[in-house]
């Protein structure tokens, strides 16, 4: 019977049992190796093909940039603005500067037939604006 490698897990164990390592210059699962140091990069490309959350200079879809985490491009559209307008000005004037005339609309109409009352939606709406990753009508993630 033949005795087998000592590490069966070692895909560069030589045949006789001493580990070899990975040849010269190898990268793990086939990847590129990383540009000499101080090589200047394309405009445009990425140091590394495929690194997650980085886009490349000047999309044309995305002129205002990319979210980091998510992917999607942002408005030209200001969370701020939204937000403040939301709250210091509660007829829905947040909602028809992003975009979203439908709920804009309906906001006013809240807040006028409840005589004031019903700004209290908006109002919440501009904390909510602020405090979590809005989109426009447009589905742009607001900057």
């Amino acid at each position: 019977m033949t005795q087998g490698p000592e590490n069966p897990y070692d895909p560069y164990q030589q045949p006789g049992g001493e580990p070899s390592g990975p040849p010269q210059g190898a990268q793990p699962y086939g990847t590129p190796p990383p540009p000499p140091y101080g090589q200047p990069q394309p405009y445009g490309q990425l140091p590394y093909p495929g690194y997650p959350g980085a886009a490349p200079m000047g999309m044309p879809g995305a002129p205002y940039g990319i979210h980091p985490v998510t992917g999607i491009p942002f408005s030209d559209k200001q969370k701020i603005v939204a937000g403040l307008l939301q709250i210091l000005v509660p007829f829905g004037i947040g909602r028809y500067y992003i975009g979203d005339t439908g709920i804009g609309t309906a906001q006013l109409l809240v807040t006028i037939f409840t005589c004031g009352i019903g700004g209290l939606w908006p109002f919440i709406d501009g904390i909510i604006m602020l405090s979590t990753d809005s989109k426009d009508a447009n589905g742009l993630m607001l900057r």
